[in-house]
């Protein structure tokens, strides 16, 4: 009889633990209180009393089956106090990765900087030669280099310029012969402290601050999100690397016989010693006027990464439909096809972009390069440089250069840009 009665219990208490259960809140307490008011057939201990004979076994199996519901509630509250826990701290961490998401942009990615610092190192070393020459050409220390050949370059039409090829051709000789091979890597040490990190801290700038604006536009990649990735680059780089600039224009200016500097840290020293802090700041004007080629460059590249990929896309499209199949040479993550878009669009973009705002190039030298013997100042600001080269010069002055310039700047954007994105492909 007393197994009996402790089977029905523990059924009827168990059939109890359904309408316990949904109430989460309650304590165990509670529970335990409400299973000890019924007894194990589901009726008020004052209903089921029996005769002395059988009510002592009926209690001790009533108090039994109460204590044993009483610690299944306990353990099932607590699992679904454990659940609602659980429940809580997902919703906390779903919530975390939204704001962190919300925010992306304000999250500094290291590999922009290293994928523009390697870019700009390698366009570096191989242009090199190039830059040396575009800087003679531009400075007014050296325009009679103009006429090495000794008959005056034509300025009408293709006559012009093949005739400018052929000045930059001799020019790289003339110096080549006169002061040797190293000199057509003059200031290749100041110009790879300036163009890694100017690099460096342009591509940076420029994708973190793409991620940024794409974040404050509600997550659309626009050409004003370009745009405006590219200015703050612009005006962020040419503020911390004009010293830098400044001191290499100044060393390739130097020729043999006629050397005012010993090396670059001679070069700072007598130009704060003799102008000032602000002396390494010169030509910062021109530099914030050129802020408008980066900015031209990045919103043509992109423009034209799209454009050339949705042609890929499209011709991918239809070379399925037909049932053809694509084995192109894939290198860095990148088929050929892909990799020759991206170098064409790159140089370009900084064909179009050096062409527009070239002029501020020319000025830009002026102010930097170095007074004539113990004469003032030549060029002291941007207004005042622009005046008088015009007046002196006449407009051609202004592309003074221009050839060697775009022999150099477009093969140095193709290779930077490649190094770029294969690091960016690769780490990013």
């Amino acid at each position: 009889m007393s197994a009996s009665t402790a089977a029905a219990a523990t059924r009827s208490s168990n059939g109890l633990l359904p309408a316990i259960l949904p109430s989460t809140s309650a304590t165990t307490s509670t529970l335990s209180q409400q299973l000890q008011q019924k007894t194990p057939f589901g009726r008020s201990n004052g209903a089921s009393e029996h005769d002395g004979s059988h009510s002592s076994s009926q209690d001790g199996s009533s108090g039994r089956s109460s204590f044993t519901a009483a610690r299944q509630a306990t353990t099932l509250t607590s699992t679904s106090v454990a659940l609602t826990g659980n429940n809580s701290a997902e919703s906390s961490a779903s919530a975390l990765q939204s704001v962190q998401k919300r925010f992306a942009g304000l999250q500094f990615s290291w590999v922009h900087f290293l994928a523009g610092g390697t870019g700009g190192m390698a366009g570096a070393l191989v242009t090199s030669p190039l830059d040396v020459v575009k800087t003679r050409l531009q400075s007014s220390m050296y325009q009679s280099a103009k006429n090495v050949s000794g008959a005056p370059v034509p300025r009408i039409g293709i006559y012009s310029v093949l005739g400018h090829i052929k000045d930059t051709c001799l020019l790289l000789g003339h110096i080549y012969s006169k002061e040797g091979p190293r000199a057509l890597y003059k200031g290749i040490g100041p110009n790879l402290l300036g163009v890694i990190p100017a690099r460096a801290i342009n591509f940076a700038t420029y994708g973190n601050g793409k991620k940024f604006y794409t974040d404050l536009n509600h997550g659309r990649e626009t050409p004003l999100v370009h745009l405006s990735a590219a200015v703050t680059a612009g005006i962020v780089t040419a503020t911390a690397t004009n010293p830098i600039w400044l001191i290499k224009t100044r060393m390739q200016l130097q020729v043999e016989g006629v050397r005012q500097y010993k090396n670059s840290f001679d070069c700072v020293t007598q130009i704060v010693g003799k102008e000032g802090i602000r002396g390494l700041y010169r030509g910062l004007s021109a530099s914030y006027l050129g802020v408008a080629e980066g900015t031209i460059q990045w919103v043509i590249y992109e423009q034209l990464k799209k454009s050339l990929a949705e042609r890929r896309k499209a011709n991918a499209s239809i070379t399925a439909g037909v049932g053809g199949t694509s084995t192109s040479f894939v290198v860095g993550g990148k088929d050929i096809e892909e990799w020759i878009d991206y170098l064409g669009a790159a140089g370009a973009a900084k064909f179009i972009a050096s062409a527009i705002t070239y002029p501020h190039e020319v000025l830009r030298t002026r102010m930097r390069q170095m007074p004539v013997g113990n004469e003032p100042q030549k060029y002291t600001g941007l207004k005042q440089t622009f005046q008088l080269v015009l007046r002196e010069e006449g407009v051609a002055a202004l592309y003074g250069g221009l050839t060697a310039h775009m022999m150099r700047v477009v093969p140095n954007a193709a290779i930077m840009f490649f190094c770029y994105e294969a690091i960016m492909h690769r780490f990013g």
